[in-house]
């Protein structure tokens, strides 16, 4: 295949030396899981007003998972919360990865953030990791009115896998109809075990950068495990979208996942859930991890501003 380089955007170029296409297999998983923690700083949360503490909810199993609690420290009655949710393929990650965005969340918007530290795969397929993403949101609910937050106003997201694990909480909670979410906030999401196998190849021109079809199968294999592909732990075979929660959704142009997350919204959109999707020109998976670009600057701002209206936050 030919590069897609030039139809990378310029302040993203570094990109292509940062995340090198070494291969994700079994025998460098643990490389790769050292090298995103090498490169995690946390925030200083004291500098914005929020208090971040380390708590535990208890997934479905009995197993205790850790997660990242943001509380705002001014006091204040009809929060809002957000349960986040962390990206890396279902494979890597952490959620002090996310601390910079989730501290901003918790500071600006005036949010209880909840980050949950899921169990990966290929250790813990599923249904570990989803269970354990549906005990931190009984967890917020059942806590919400020590923190002064509005059970109404709980909404769930997620980057990449962290994504992809929101939109199976949505359909799960809708299920079960337990807990109540009213919004969900998806980005680039991974819903589609078929992207970038054999039977669904997908453009030529996406998924050459950072997420490529060799990763996002050994990822898919790694969640999935011997289980059956269906929803919701695969998302793109659900067949009712009826009653999920008001979406908004950003992918990139040349995003492996670009065309199933037009899919998905296009079929959000035909179920009558209100859906706002945005396709970053230029972009591609993990883009914004590049410090100072304009892209960058532009999806902080639509990221915070969405989230914001889904809470039902008047900036």
């Amino acid at each position: 295949m030919n590069s897609t380089k030039h139809l990378l955007d310029p302040e993203l170029h570094p990109i292509v030396d940062a995340f090198p296409d070494t291969p994700l297999i079994a025998e460098t998983l643990h490389a790769f899981r050292r090298a995103t923690q090498e490169n995690v700083e946390l925030g200083d949360a004291e500098a914005v007003g929020v208090a971040r503490t380390e708590v535990e909810v208890t997934s479905a199993d009995g197993t205790n998972v850790r997660c990242l609690l943001y509380v705002p420290k001014t006091a204040a009655d009809n929060r809002p919360g957000y349960l986040h949710i962390h990206g890396g393929g279902y494979v890597i990650g952490s959620s002090e990865g996310s601390d910079a965005t989730n501290l901003a969340i918790a500071s600006r918007l005036g949010a209880v953030v909840l980050s949950v530290g899921y169990r990966l795969a290929p250790e813990h397929p599923i249904p570990a990791p989803l269970d354990d993403c549906y005990a931190g949101l009984g967890w917020l609910h059942e806590a919400a009115e020590s923190f002064g937050v509005n059970r109404d106003r709980i909404a769930i997201g997620g980057e990449s896998a962290g994504g992809g694990l929101a939109a199976m909480l949505a359909i799960k909670a809708r299920d079960a109809g337990e807990y109540a979410i009213c919004h969900q906030q998806l980005t680039y999401p991974m819903l589609d075990n078929l992207t970038g196998t054999d039977k669904q190849t997908g453009d030529p021109l996406t998924g050459e950068f950072v997420w490529t079809r060799e990763r996002n199968v050994f990822g898919w294999a790694s969640f999935l495990g011997d289980a059956d592909a269906v929803a919701p732990h695969v998302p793109a075979r659900l067949e009712s979208f009826e009653g999920l929660p008001p979406t908004w959704m950003m992918t990139a142009s040349l995003d492996l996942f670009r065309d199933e997350d037009i899919a998905y919204a296009q079929r959000l959109l035909a179920a009558g859930v209100p859906t706002e999707l945005i396709v970053y020109d230029g972009a591609c998976h993990g883009f914004q991890m590049i410090p100072g670009t304009a892209l960058g600057k532009r999806y902080a701002r639509d990221h915070l501003t969405a989230l914001a209206k889904g809470l039902g936050i008047t900036q």
